[in-house]
């Protein structure tokens, strides 16, 4: 459930008229729901209440303070895999000890701020990565305490640039070596094995894979604690799907109980790395019709949006669905959403049966708020969207829109070509 919904044929952001905060602040502009934000965070956070566990947002999916603020503020953690996402994780409130780091090129300076912000887990995706990582704890002094990502070689039946778990990605190490690189690890100065992590893909809409990489990893962790090892956490990743069109994804409480029967009896505490299941229909994109051209062969909506503000239709061709903001009753028509962008891959639908529209009139690309702002660019020159959050009858710029002086602030001409 999110907090979008029609009243009178206009659409609201909780107790807001969309159009009045796109009259006030101008499109395009992403807009959050602070109250589904909390309900979608809390009824995934409570489906593993009987279990020992920490709830990571996986901050790449939806970077915002004000988001990450409220995720900390509910007990979250964050998984992140970058310096500047450690630094908003930092910056948002949360502990260190609830802070995950994963991602598969970490630098030697966003090691060495990890080490001495006292995270949580790193999360070691190779074994050169884990050496660099054993030479700055000794360097810096500290112990790190880590995981291993271990790729299960389960097919996650998502979009392949998604797919992160067989052994064709460039994710994790290979199940049949890990147990090698554990022990290497257990005898490394400067390290501290501490758990197993996985994950195996984005937007699954089935359990089966998520039961499938379990049943390995259970074995796994069975071989290493034979070893001497101690494993204390078991980081399961993300990836649970959401309904952008016709998708039927499990719900979280069905998630949680074939998790936790999965994981019975193996004296961990859990780790998650949610993402798009929190934000993804918690946020949309509001943008205005500039044309309509029609043509022999198409018709085309131009809006005011592009592939910067929102490119998951351009590399994934995923779907979106596409509200006009007022109800119009003039009927649909099919027609190609497109944007201003020198490119034919800037569209937000094609050949989609669309309200009529005409110029001026404003449509909401919904379930938006995973991925979208994240991944936006300032392509073609374009100023970045204004963020919002609706709070009831209330909304909040949580950022501001980029104006052209934020497109060269950072850039400088050497005296030599003036």
């Amino acid at each position: 459930m999110d907090h979008f919904q029609y009243r009178d044929n206009r659409l609201y952001a909780e107790d807001v008229p969309v159009e009045k905060i796109a009259a006030e602040v101008g499109t395009p502009v992403y807009i959050y729901s602070h109250a589904t934000l909390m309900r979608h965070f809390l009824t995934f956070d409570r489906a593993f209440n009987q279990v020992d566990h920490l709830t990571c947002f996986s901050v790449k999916s939806n970077s915002n303070l004000a988001l990450l603020s409220l995720f900390s503020t509910l007990g979250g953690g964050m998984d992140i895999v970058s310096g500047g996402e450690l630094y908003r994780a930092l910056k948002s409130g949360v502990p260190p000890r609830r802070i995950v780091y994963s991602g598969v090129g970490k630098t030697v300076a966003e090691i060495d701020l990890a080490l001495k912000t006292g995270i949580l887990m790193f999360n070691i995706e190779s074994p050169q990565e884990l050496e660099m990582l054993s030479q700055r704890a000794q360097a810096l002094d500290v112990v790190a305490p880590i995981a291993l990502r271990v790729n299960p070689d389960v097919d996650p039946k998502t979009h392949p640039y998604i797919s992160t778990g067989l052994k064709m990605n460039k994710f994790g190490i290979n199940i049949e070596k890990s147990r090698q690189e554990y022990i290497r690890a257990a005898k490394m100065p400067g390290i501290k094995v501490i758990g197993v992590d996985f994950h195996i893909g984005s937007q699954l809409t089935s359990l089966e894979p998520f039961m499938e990489a379990l049943v390995r990893i259970r074995y796994l962790i069975s071989v290493l604690r034979a070893e001497g090892l101690s494993i204390q956490y078991l980081d399961i990743g993300g990836g649970l799907g959401i309904t952008y069109n016709l998708e039927e994804p499990p719900h979280p409480d069905d998630y949680a109980q074939a998790i936790i029967v999965g994981t019975e009896d193996l004296g961990v505490t859990l780790i998650m790395e949610p993402g798009r299941v929190i934000v993804g229909n918690a946020g949309i994109l509001v943008t205005r019709v500039l044309y309509i051209k029609r043509g022999e062969a198409k018709n085309f909506i131009i809006v005011d949006a592009g592939m910067n503000d929102l490119i998951r239709p351009s590399i994934y061709n995923s779907f979106h669905t596409i509200r006009a903001v007022d109800q119009p009753e003039s009927g649909t028509m099919i027609a190609d959403v497109v944007g201003p962008i020198c490119e034919s891959g800037d569209f937000f639908a094609k050949d989609r049966e669309v309200p009529v529209v005409s110029p001026g009139q404003l449509l909401s690309i919904m379930s938006a708020g995973a991925y979208g702002f994240s991944m936006s660019s300032n392509y073609n020159s374009r100023p970045r969207a204004a963020e919002v959050m609706t709070h009831g009858a209330e909304y909040r710029v949580i950022r501001e829109r980029e104006s052209y002086d934020d497109l060269t602030r950072l850039e400088t001409v050497p005296n030599w070509v003036e």
